[in-house]
């Protein structure tokens, strides 16, 4: 039953709403993925700067690539071209290329409609730009009860599928034994909340990430000179156009939107939980960091994976296997035996971190439903770790259909608030271009100039003092004043 209501929820809704809601944004917005592409890496280089009391922009795209770096970039590519063929890696990357946008969108929104709670600090996120908005606290609590569903159980269950059948794979470990030992590690960590997961992300989510690309870039180096090669049957295999997968078009678009979205979760709401946590001058600023991270996800990590794969020699088609292992022994038919070991422990890292990502999104939108209840956040605790060891010696299509058909409804429910309030991203990007035009390096967000928008003013106070202006321009459009 699960499999026929998620063939029918991610295998032809989610593609509409993905594809055909992001394209939309995409070009209604002029293409502000690419306009903005060269500008993301100074933003960046912004979002290193500290924040007194508050996460930091860098902090928050360390816990988003948290969340976006995991099972999806190792289990979730080799997936997708068993299933269907190289072609699919393309269609991850059209996935990702309007994700960018959808993303954009909804982070910016995240941080425009975010709160200052009691202890000082920020937070938001979908169910918060619903409501204050769209006006409509009880679609809110939907998305937030989908949001606490999907990453919080269901996601969670997949990532600990995938490392603890990873582990079994190179070590022989029993799942039931490392699904344990893994619960217990997480249960340690989330007991110190958002920051102690901050921490845990900052440390290991740059060391996990560069270690995988730096081995799989040697192994794209070693084999430099068939990558054209690999390029063009991906392309080909996208469209019907190689013989050897003119069958898998269906199959290839299908599991490169899927498994696409599982990876970058663009669109799906998660994004905005952390991003309007981070302290920015502007919303944009952070819209702009969060698409970056997808672009990171997709076409960097993804593609290291997909291109490992193909140029291994060990997949064939018509490969029958998980996705776990045919990444595993891709890699140890390049460089020997420690390759599987390599995968399983980089798995690890990968499924640790965002597994504390996906916990803190089920806790900020627990805390949106039903407050500072200490009762009910223990008890949610509980519930995540018992999916966890679930998950760990589930069968692989049912924790997988679990997670596809939360997906899509929640994908549902965000696109849809994001098409609303669409002109109010507009407005605020508009705000921000105008700024840069005018030859300021950091614009600032004055929530004055908003008066009709349900804005906290804490968190965005009215007549900010306006950022210096590049030489030999004026400040145009904003407070004359400077810092």
């Amino acid at each position: 039953m699960l499999e026929v209501i998620n063939d029918f929820l991610s295998g032809k809704v989610l593609i509409v709403l993905i594809v055909g809601l992001g394209s939309y944004f995409t070009i209604r917005s002029r293409f502000v993925q690419f306009r903005h592409f060269l500008h993301m890496f100074a933003v960046f280089r912004d979002s290193l700067k500290s924040s007194a009391g508050q996460l930091s922009s860098f902090q928050a795209l360390m816990l988003s690539l948290a969340g976006r770096v995991g099972a999806g970039n190792i289990a979730g590519v080799g997936i997708a071209v068993t299933l269907g063929g190289p072609g699919a890696v393309f269609w991850m990357w059209v996935t990702a290329l309007v994700g960018m946008s959808s993303s954009f969108f909804e982070c910016s929104l995240g941080q425009l409609y975010k709160r200052c709670d009691a202890d000082g600090q920020f937070r938001g996120g979908p169910s918060y730009y619903i409501q204050h908005g769209l006006q409509k606290r009880w679609l809110g609590m939907i998305m937030a009860f989908l949001l606490l569903i999907t990453f919080g159980f269901a996601f969670n269950g997949l990532q600990a599928h995938a490392v603890t059948h990873s582990l079994n794979n190179a070590f022989g470990f029993d799942t039931t034994y490392t699904g344990i030992g893994l619960a217990v590690l997480l249960g340690l960590v989330f007991i110190g909340g958002i920051k102690r997961i901050a921490k845990v992300a900052d440390l290991l989510v740059p060391v996990k990430t560069l270690a995988y690309i730096g081995v799989t870039l040697y192994v794209i180096v070693l084999q430099f000179d068939q990558v054209p090669a690999m390029l063009t049957i991906i392309v080909k295999s996208a469209f019907g156009l190689d013989q050897a997968f003119g069958g898998l078009i269906g199959s290839a678009i299908v599991m490169g939107v899927k498994r696409g979205v599982f990876a970058n979760e663009a669109g799906l709401g998660s994004a905005p939980n952390v991003a309007a946590v981070a302290s920015v001058e502007h919303p944009v600023a952070q819209g702009v960091i969060q698409a970056f991270s997808v672009f990171l996800d997709t076409f960097l990590i993804c593609t290291c994976t997909a291109l490992l794969i193909l140029l291994s020699g060990f997949y064939t088609p018509g490969f029958e296997g998980d996705g776990i292992a045919l990444t595993q022994n891709s890699l140890a038919a390049v460089v020997g035996d420690w390759g599987r070991i390599f995968i399983s422990v980089a798995l690890s890292l990968f499924v640790f971190t965002s597994i504390l990502y996906n916990y803190y999104l089920g806790e900020n939108n627990l805390r949106f439903m039903v407050g500072e209840n200490r009762k009910v956040l223990i008890g949610y605790r509980a519930l995540v770790l018992a999916l966890i060891f679930w998950g760990a010696i589930e069968n692989l299509g049912t924790v997988f259909a679990f997670a596809d058909i939360t997906m899509t409804l929640l994908a549902f429910v965000n696109l849809i608030a994001l098409f609303l309030l669409f002109k109010v991203g507009m407005r605020i990007l508009r705000d921000y271009d105008d700024q840069r035009s005018a030859g300021i390096k950091v614009p600032v967000f004055d929530s004055s100039k908003f008066p009709d928008l349900d804005l906290d003013r804490k968190a965005w106070p009215a007549n900010p003092s306006a950022p210096v202006a590049a030489p030999g321009k004026a400040p145009a459009g904003v407070v004359a004043a400077q810092r």
